[in-house]
């Protein structure tokens, strides 16, 4: 098995098509380490931009890569991708990536540059990130950056090399084989299908109309949070900052309350929470009348 650690330098361009910002591939860089954790083969690459021929600022300062550089050196995405693919090894391989924020943006230019969200080469996938940071104490839940994760493994950085694809594969790949472990690294691979590209893009929303596909306001079940008896709906839902919101009445103990449903859109269902809040007197009574 080889160990391919990849990383992407990307670029925020507007899509008049989709009418939104896109971060858009400009350089991958990858190392394929074996089995052994020696370096076996390097990749690095180029990409032509589709959407916007223009560098931000902040992009050009942090890799100082050059819009005469990518149309002297670059390539299409499909054919930096195909490349990639063939590099790689495929299937005898589990690619990582420091975060899996350059998965994300990988699956979302495969989806809106070749019109699938499936990226069939790769068949595993880890988290390096996550994992090197396992072995940290004292971190908390704050994800560490790469830089920062080698100063405290005391990895010597050169900074003026960071945010270039290539040099940063080099620094993960010193951070990975510095705590690797078979055993536990086992325990953060994924394998990969087209339904956990799929999940990994899918943007939860909450709902907000009172029926939709595997959800219907009108059918939740709400309890009084003091008897936990059945709440009687007095008054249709209204749709308020996300939530549905109506007044209920407990049959038992005669008490008044707002109920609050929200219903989150995941990729794999609807999420509902509810909130209860007893109603003041004063608003109760005025409910009355």
């Amino acid at each position: 098995m080889f160990y391919v650690i990849f990383d992407l330098e990307w670029n925020n361009a507007y899509d008049y098509k989709l009418r939104k910002g896109v971060n858009e591939i400009v350089e991958i860089g990858a190392v394929k380490l074996d089995e052994k954790l020696n370096i076996a083969d390097t990749f690095k690459q180029l990409i032509k931009t589709k959407h916007y021929s223009k560098l931000s600022s902040r992009f050009k300062n942090l890799t100082h890569i050059s819009v005469d550089e990518i149309r002297e050196n670059g390539v299409p995405f499909d054919k930096a991708m195909a490349d990639f693919s063939r590099w790689s090894g495929r299937d005898n391989s589990v690619f990582m990536s420091w975060s899996n924020s350059d998965l994300y943006v990988l699956v979302d230019n495969f989806k809106n540059l070749i019109g699938t969200s499936n990226v069939g080469f790769i068949k595993k996938y880890a988290d390096v990130q996550k994992y090197c940071q396992s072995f940290l104490e004292n971190t908390g839940s704050n994800q560490v950056g790469l830089s920062k994760c080698a100063e405290l493994m005391e990895i010597s950085v050169n900074t003026e090399n960071l945010h270039r694809a290539l040099e940063d594969c080099y620094l993960a790949a010193e951070c990975f084989r510095k705590v690797f472990d078979k055993k536990k690294f086992a325990g953060f691979m994924t394998e990969c299908d087209s339904r956990f590209f799929e999940r990994l893009i899918f943007k939860p929303y909450y709902l907000t109309r009172n029926v939709a596909e595997d959800f219907n306001v009108n059918t939740e079940k709400l309890n009084c949070p003091y008897c936990k008896s059945d709440l009687r709906v007095l008054k249709g839902y209204e749709s308020v900052n996300k939530s549905f919101r109506t007044v209920c009445e407990c049959r038992k103990c005669k008490k008044k309350f707002w109920a609050f449903i929200r219903a989150k859109k995941t990729y794999d269902g609807v999420v509902v929470t509810k909130k209860i809040n007893v109603m003041n007197k004063k608003r109760a009574d005025g409910f009355n009348n």
